[in-house]
């Protein structure tokens, strides 16, 4: 059994299909990028997996449990967390105080105060910001801002960490050190990844596996390099099969 699998998910709005019967498994430890055209479906599938958009129709089986139905908050609870490219932060809250929010609410239970703030203190640091922890979100960048929204989706010991185009935006520095908290986060804190982005130069270095997305349609599935190289993808993206993406 998959660690996490999908059959046949439909998510609809209107009479629109923005994903139609994809079908998807996912190992238990795997660093896996969802990658397509603009309105592919990937953001969607995301959130049908979070519960944050129910899918309309399949099925999302996460370590045998069935998951759609579910509120965002149990599926949290089962240990999915999610980041948005848009992060949902407490301006007026200081960092730490947000990641607090996320640690008292994020577990299998609710945490306690001291255990919040442990929790948070420790994600705090593992991304970097624990300069700022006293220091309001309002005074943060939006890339400082992402980082505390990782933050907070480390929180609560999470089996299924969901990222939502969260390096669109970077620039070089700031890239290379989003790919290598992503991939510690992985090798030390044991997390899944399934991941949604565009930026090629993170995608090749990072991902595992690459799944591709077209009109709501599972394109492609394979290595980067196998996906990439693949002539439908290139036609996806481009056009046109004379290069690849």
């Amino acid at each position: 059994m998959a660690f996490l699998e999908l059959q046949a998910i439909r998510k609809k709005f209107g009479g629109l299909p923005a994903v139609d019967r994809v079908d998807l498994e996912v190992d238990e430890g795997e660093i896996l990028a969802l990658v397509g055209p603009n309105g592919a479906g990937k953001s969607t599938l995301l959130k049908a997996i979070s519960g944050m958009q129910p899918a309309t129709s399949g099925s999302i089986r996460f370590d045998g449990v069935e998951l759609v139905g579910l509120q965002p908050h149990v599926v949290r609870r089962l240990g999915i967390s999610m980041a948005l490219q848009h992060p949902r932060v407490f301006d007026s809250m200081t960092v730490r105080e947000n990641v607090m929010v996320a640690a008292t609410f994020g577990g299998e239970r609710r945490a306690t105060e001291g255990e919040a703030r442990s929790a948070a203190d420790d994600a705090i640091e593992f991304v970097g910001l624990g300069p700022r922890a006293d220091l309001p979100v309002a005074g943060l960048n939006l890339h400082q801002k992402r980082f505390l929204a990782m933050a907070g989706a480390l929180v609560g010991a999470p089996r299924l960490l969901l990222l939502d185009e969260v390096m669109a935006g970077l620039n070089d520095a700031e890239l290379d050190e989003s790919i290598a908290m992503v991939r510690t986060a992985r090798d030390e804190r044991g997390l899944t990844v399934i991941w949604v982005e565009h930026v090629m130069k993170a995608v090749m270095s990072l991902a595992e596996r690459v799944v591709v997305l077209n009109f709501g349609r599972l394109l492609a599935d394979g290595t980067p390099a196998e996906v990439m190289t693949d002539e439908a993808v290139v036609e996806a993206y481009l056009g046109t099969t004379g290069a690849a993406p």
